[in-house]
């Protein structure tokens, strides 16, 4: 959810809502990574077995967000820095501050690696949203990127 909404409101002008501080850490996985982990699974994994897929990428949010920006500021520059449009808002209660994979299973038994690392998979990412605004634009008419979990708490209140 991060990746897409970042882009596409960096691309609208609109704020680019960070949890908490920013510090939460995750490992990001370029998309055709995935799917050529899970379509090497299903040839060669063995039947039962539960294979984590990781990009041995891990990175704060707020660092995701910030390189996101920086693309955004090279491929389609704005008078001032895509970075200003950086908020901070405050974290779900109980958000996981890490979540981690442990890929070295994928990758022993059926010599998996990840192709792409953080950088070249993020630009290869940004990129193909700016190029395929077709296939975004409809889902961004009904839902324009709103934290779903204040909508029933704004409703509670209200009521």
């Amino acid at each position: 959810k991060l990746i897409p909404l970042m882009i596409l409101n960096a691309l609208e002008g609109k704020p680019l809502p960070v949890y908490g501080n920013g510090a939460n850490i995750r490992d990001w996985l370029y998309v055709e990574d995935h799917a050529r982990a899970l379509d090497l699974i299903a040839e060669r994994g063995r039947i039962g077995e539960t294979y984590n897929v990781g990009g041995r990428n891990e990175r704060r949010n707020i660092d995701v967000v910030t390189r996101i920006c920086e693309l955004m500021d090279a491929i389609r520059p704005q008078a001032d820095s895509h970075k200003r449009l950086i908020t901070y808002v405050d974290d779900r209660p109980g958000h996981d501050a890490r979540y981690a994979i442990d890929a070295d299973k994928l990758e022993n038994e059926l010599g998996w690696r990840a192709q792409e690392n953080f950088d070249s998979g993020i630009e290869k990412t940004v990129r193909w949203y700016l190029e395929n605004q077709w296939w975004w634009e409809p889902l961004r008419k009904g839902y324009a990127g709103d934290r779903l979990g204040l909508l029933n708490e704004k409703r509670k209140a209200s009521a």
